[in-house]
């Protein structure tokens, strides 16, 4: 019977998984409900109490709603900034550095995040770009900027490879044009000096009148390479005051081949294949004492793993905080109840059972739970809304936040656990002294 459960379970498509699992969850609160009012009918009574203190029922509605929205609304952002992160990371195959390490260099060559690192020789580099096996190795050589857009030198190739077709303009075509990242503040035509290094260390004047133009702007991507310029590498090397990775006959070539004598090195290279079980033998051929190959999508799983961790004890705080919240509120409602104590003494006066005026004080705060809880899913879409903007601005990184199955699982599971602490004060409220309630 286990087995044919499981085999059952296994045939059901996610979202029908998922349905079962919502309804599982929110199974305690139904049967629980049927119980407390079988044989009543409160809500008449309920809904005349929502509307007498309908403004302290608003203040509990809304505190509800911020613990559930801020706790939804943190779980829906980690799984947008991951699903952001990796798409950042698609175009990138395999990359080959210098040995060091793989996380500084996926943050390096993949976003943008400017570090010092040793730079590949040109001859490892035409090793690897003259490989049986391999489509694509484009030098990724970083450390200039212009305001808040890094410069990068590599190939028309690579440009290629992240863009497909330039959104407008064309690819460059000698060292001093440029082509931009979609949201780089700059229009075609334009011209800028690049100043060396990045953000406040800056030295604006230390490449003197090196300008480029701008001659194209790539697609938008959702990652920060819209924030990035990229340049001919040769470029890069010739404003350092290298050699241009050409002999002296091909000084004006942009571009692979490359000669190994005049090859000033890069930090990193980009590497793709030309088959997909050919990126694992480049991995391993070229993961030995003088390079580094990895898999930015591995490295970035790793990272994900220990992410997966911290959303397991951010769903755990953000259950434990709701509860807490609403602990706080079912308390005010044990007060609140003082209020309306001589109306329910008065209905005990008149023959109704202790089970009535448990009934109608177990609605009411299930009443308030539910209506908390719903309106804590719009808070949270808001939220999501907003700092997915935020994390999208301050990181260049585009995240798509909503709320799914797990968001609402986590809603399911606190609306349970709460309308079982709601019995406490229907208990408290039907077990008070019926004659020092009347007397009050």
């Amino acid at each position: 019977m286990p087995d044919a459960l499981s085999d059952l379970w296994a045939s059901l498509s996610p979202a029908s998984q998922d349905a079962i699992v919502l309804v599982l969850l929110l199974l305690p609160t139904l049967i629980v409900g049927a119980i407390v009012v079988a044989g009543y009918r409160p809500f008449p009574l309920v809904r005349a109490l929502l509307w007498r203190f309908r403004w302290t029922n608003l203040l509990f509605i809304v505190l509800i709603a911020v613990s559930v929205g801020i706790g939804v609304g943190l779980i829906a952002q980690e799984r947008g900034l991951r699903h952001g992160t990796a798409r950042a990371a698609e175009k990138f195959d395999l990359i080959v550095a210098a040995p060091g390490s793989e996380i500084t260099m996926l943050m390096a060559a993949v976003y943008l995040q400017p570090s010092d690192v040793p730079l590949l020789s040109g001859e490892v580099y035409g090793e690897i770009a003259n490989h049986d096996h391999v489509s694509l190795a484009a030098p990724i050589a970083y450390g200039d900027s212009y305001g808040q857009s890094p410069v990068i030198g590599t190939t028309a190739d690579f440009v290629t490879h992240l863009s497909g077709d330039l959104a407008v303009g064309q690819m460059f075509a000698s060292r001093t044009e440029a082509v931009i990242g979609a949201r780089v503040p700059l229009q075609l035509g334009a011209t800028f000096t690049a100043a060396h290094g990045v953000g406040a260390a800056a030295e604006h004047d230390a490449h003197g009148d090196y300008a480029y133009t701008v001659v194209g702007r790539m697609q938008l991507s959702g990652t920060p390479w819209d924030r990035a310029i990229l340049v001919p590498v040769e470029a890069v090397w010739d404003v350092h005051g290298l050699a241009l990775g050409h002999a002296p006959e091909r000084i004006d070539q942009l571009g692979p081949p490359f000669d190994a004598d005049f090859f000033p090195g890069t930090p990193a290279v980009l590497v793709r294949a030309d088959e997909l079980w050919a990126n694992y033998a480049l991995r391993s051929e070229f993961s030995r004492a003088d390079t580094m190959a990895f898999f930015p999508g591995a490295v970035l799983a790793r990272l994900h793993s220990l992410m997966g961790d911290v959303r397991e004890v951010m769903s755990v705080m953000a259950i434990v905080t709701q509860v807490l919240v609403t602990a706080g509120v079912l308390a005010g409602l044990v007060i609140l109840t003082r209020l309306f104590a001589r109306r329910l003494a008065l209905l005990r006066a008149l023959g109704a059972p202790r089970r009535f005026v448990f009934a109608v004080v177990w609605s009411y705060a299930a009443i308030l739970i539910g209506l908390g809880a719903v309106a804590g899913l719009a808070v949270g879409v808001a939220a999501t809304a907003v700092i997915s903007r935020i994390v999208t601005a301050r990181t260049d990184i585009l995240v798509r936040a909503a709320m799914s199955w797990p968001e609402l699982h986590l809603v399911a599971g606190f609306v349970s656990l709460t309308v079982l602490i709601a019995l406490t004060p229907a208990l408290i409220a039907s077990t008070r002294p019926v004659v020092t309630d009347l007397r009050a």
